[in-house]
């Protein structure tokens, strides 16, 4: 039987064919064979099985998927249900709370309910060497993650792209449609999250926009 993407099959199928999906698929059945890869083989497209294209509300995009032990899970910032939130995604919460009044609605660190409601959590590169931060860079995952931004901003109904820090900021380029929000900041990061992710008031003006659409997201 094959295999369905939740709306993402037009974008995959061209993706997939093309030279440079082939060698960057080539490159990970090496490093799974040989190395310790994060996130598990099977989560790597976790961001777009949970979050259907004609669904999303809201993108965050991160750098690449944390490289300790047992924390990576396919989507931005989340660790999976029992692993202690990294302090990046503290920050998020503490700035949530500051907008909002009140805490996150998410319990320990699992974003799982944020991408039901259409937030989906991409990563600019979705695999990572244990221990080796930005070590799958440059092998393609850009190129493939570049085409899944490309796509959204095609789509007819606009959403809120979330770019945090430099590496994000960069891809602001890629987003020229009027009906899509763009929100820049620094990144929330303990090493850089005072430099302007504090007091963005992203997810406040996120459900702005969205409030026109009859859509919020619960944060």
């Amino acid at each position: 039987m094959t295999r369905t993407y939740n709306g993402w099959d037009e974008l995959f199928k061209r993706e997939f064919d093309k030279p440079y999906f082939a060698q960057l698929k080539s490159f990970l059945v090496q490093e799974y064979a040989t190395k310790r890869i994060y996130p598990p083989k099977r989560l790597m497209l976790n961001a777009f099985d949970n979050t259907a294209y004609e669904d999303v509300n809201v993108v965050i995009l991160g750098q690449d998927p944390y490289y300790n032990p047992h924390q990576a899970m396919g989507m931005s910032f989340s660790v999976p249900a029992g692993i202690a939130p990294p302090k990046s995604l503290l920050n998020i919460f503490k700035e949530i709370e500051e907008e909002t009044g009140k805490r996150s609605e998410i319990v320990g660190g699992d974003l799982t309910p944020w991408a039901k409601q259409g937030v989906l959590l991409l990563n600019t590169v979705l695999t990572v060497e244990e221990g080796k931060p930005n070590s799958h860079k440059d092998k393609g995952w850009e190129i493939f993650t570049d085409a899944v931004i490309k796509h959204l901003n095609e789509r007819e109904r606009g959403m809120v792209f979330l770019l945090w820090g430099r590496n994000a900021y960069e891809k602001k380029q890629l987003i020229t449609a009027p009906q899509h929000l763009v929100l820049t900041s620094a990144h929330p990061s303990p090493l850089s999250a005072y430099n302007g992710f504090f007091g963005c008031g992203h997810f406040t003006k996120a459900n702005e926009f969205l409030q026109k659409q009859d859509k919020q997201i619960r944060w």
